[in-house]
């Protein structure tokens, strides 16, 4: 029996959809924290990219243009960032600690990824507010007291 490609469509949206839930519930939910931690992922993610193709002046290369490799390089690190997400989210379940653990990787990586963004603002020329600065960095001294 061939199936219509209304029915292909729906099957593949089924199982992409059916992914996408098992991902999140392995990351401990789709939270405030792991919402804003992937947006800002993104945004880093995409300015890395822009540095590199506007400015030339990514520190990733060694004449700081756009290479591929040094983009899927970023990207996977950026899956790292996930991966020890989901080892939080197993040792809040054995530990019985209730997403603390969870909780402070995701802020510590939070921290990180706006700090990577405001050095990013830098390269490009575009000033920060120190009210910025300071938010990221007390999320960063807030989690390194947690530990």
């Amino acid at each position: 029996m061939l199936l219509s490609a209304k029915s292909m469509y729906f099957s593949a949206l089924t199982a992409f959809s059916a992914a996408g839930a098992a991902i999140l519930s392995a990351l401990g939910g789709w939270d405030d924290s792991l919402q804003f931690l992937i947006g800002i992922m993104a945004v880093d993610y995409g300015l890395g990219i822009l540095i590199a193709m506007v400015w030339h002046k990514s520190p990733k290369t060694a004449d700081g243009t756009f290479e591929s490799n040094a983009s899927l390089k970023g990207l996977l690190r950026k899956l790292s960032v996930l991966l020890i997400v989901y080892v939080a989210v197993q040792l809040d379940t054995v530990a019985n600690t209730g997403g603390y653990l969870r909780t402070a990787v995701i802020l510590f990586f939070i921290a990180n990824e706006g700090f990577s963004i405001i050095e990013n603002f830098g390269i490009m020329g575009v000033p920060m507010p120190d009210v910025v600065k300071n938010a990221f960095a007390a999320i960063k001294q807030q989690t390194e007291k947690a530990e």
